[in-house]
């Protein structure tokens, strides 16, 4: 058989051995061995030993401030509203060419690291902000051939609070921006808050766009507005097409309350995404001790059948000093905070950085499985709760059919009396715990 590209003895997820045939851009066979002919075969690439998996997918980043830490000084509290006054500093120092070239060196980054999708918020609050919308429209139309990067509109100071905010946030979205966001929390009165969720909502209903909203970020335990935005996607008919991300209120939420909200949630298929590394970084601030974790309630919303996804939130930005762009980073630490750590949410979790999130942004041609676009990475581990633990180098980077990145695997050399050459913290031929 004649194929582009042939990998042979992959690790898939689930633990089966496969070769994947390559055509053009899509996956044109997996199966256990696919008989194939040097010469009718284009690279033939042995992963022997390597595990296999979608590409990796950021549901929540902010790419319009990325890779800015420092300008023009640094966030010295750490918190959330010092991470906001200090973004009102930079923006009016942002110009397209720099937001531009901040984004691209990301979406290498990414590549590197295959990641492959990302819904990035871009500020849509006054007429400055739309430097970034206008530097990411540009970058969303040169990634389009290996990275798939969805712009949602967000007006960071308040859709009613800033006074612009309302008028450049369509302009964003006459402009060809993806998705409606909000962020009802930071209005002026909880009010406010909740009259903009409604009209955020109705705006994306109108449209016909996906809804993804700032909610709750923040420790006040009667911020509800996850509670409006459910109801207006029952009452809009928007369900499975809107997004809360971080709720982080709900970490400080009366129990019995939550009780009602998460089926009302699941009811209405409202999609959540939590932040680990920005959520325990920037929430609990105002806390002695205890201090709370700071994250939503991830394993109570998977048990009620909400679909659940990480997100990075920030790298290199006025909230968050570290990243790296690994979503394996993101998950290792949402296993932590949410004690996830049977084997099941382990697998469950890193899910949550592949499969789910694709769903999530509406990417319904990414997967392994015959038909689907040809995009994958090959990492140096084992499985999937391998790759977790190691955070392992990618291998193999497939974007569309094409290979974006490639690395050889890495070996550490020793040199101890009576002790092994090299060491690389694989686990070799231990059993791999039973699939649930």
């Amino acid at each position: 058989m004649s194929f582009d590209i042939l990998l042979t003895g992959g690790t898939l997820p689930n633990g089966q051995t496969a070769d994947i045939a390559i055509q053009g851009d899509r996956i044109a066979a997996i199966e256990p061995k696919i008989p194939a002919d040097p010469e009718t075969v284009g690279e033939i690439i042995d992963i022997s030993g390597n595990l296999v998996a979608p590409p990796f997918v950021d549901p929540h980043f902010h790419m319009d401030a990325t890779l800015t830490q420092g300008l023009p000084r640094i966030n010295t509290s750490g918190t959330l509203l010092e991470g906001i006054a200090l973004w009102g500093e930079l923006k009016p120092l942002l110009t397209e060419e720099a937001v531009l070239d901040r984004a691209l060196t990301y979406c290498d980054w990414a590549v590197s690291m295959g990641l492959l999708a990302i819904r990035s918020h871009v500020d849509t609050s006054d007429d400055q902000a739309m430097v970034g919308v206008r530097a990411l429209l540009e970058a969303q139309k040169r990634v389009k051939p290996y990275l798939d990067l969805q712009l949602v509109a967000f007006p960071q100071d308040g859709f009613y609070r800033a006074p612009k905010a309302r008028k450049t946030t369509l302009q964003a979205l006459d402009m060809g921006v993806d998705v409606v966001g909000g962020i009802p929390h930071f209005e002026r009165t909880m009010e406010d808050g909740r009259r903009s969720v409604t009209e955020l909502c109705e705006i994306a209903a109108e449209r016909g766009l996906l809804v993804d909203m700032h909610c709750d970020e923040t420790d006040d335990p009667l911020s509800r507005h996850i509670e409006q935005l459910t109801y207006e996607t029952q009452r809009l008919g928007l369900q499975g097409r809107v997004t809360g991300s971080h709720l982080t209120s709900m970490h400080s939420m009366d129990n019995y309350y939550v009780s009602k909200l998460l089926p009302l949630m699941a009811e209405a298929q409202v999609s959540a995404v939590a932040n680990p590394l920005i959520n325990i970084t920037i929430q609990g601030r105002h806390d002695s001790y205890p201090k709370r974790r700071g994250m939503t309630r991830v394993p109570e919303m998977l048990a009620q059948g909400i679909r659940v996804a990480w997100g990075q939130d920030c790298v290199l930005d006025p909230w968050y000093p570290l990243g790296t762009a690994d979503m394996l980073d993101v998950a290792f630490m949402g296993l932590h905070v949410a004690q996830m750590t049977s084997p099941a949410a382990m697998r469950r979790g890193f899910d949550m950085a592949t499969t789910t999130p694709a769903a999530m942004l509406g990417l319904t041609d990414l997967g392994l499985s015959p038909g689907k676009r040809a995009s994958l990475v090959v990492l140096d581990a084992a499985d999937p709760i391998e790759a977790i633990r190691l955070r392992p180098d990618r291998l193999l980077v497939l974007s569309k059919g094409a290979i974006v990145a490639r690395r050889d695997r890495r070996d550490t050399t020793l040199a101890l009396p009576g002790r092994p050459g090299s060491v690389n913290r694989r686990r070799g031929s231990a059993p791999l715990p039973p699939i649930l």
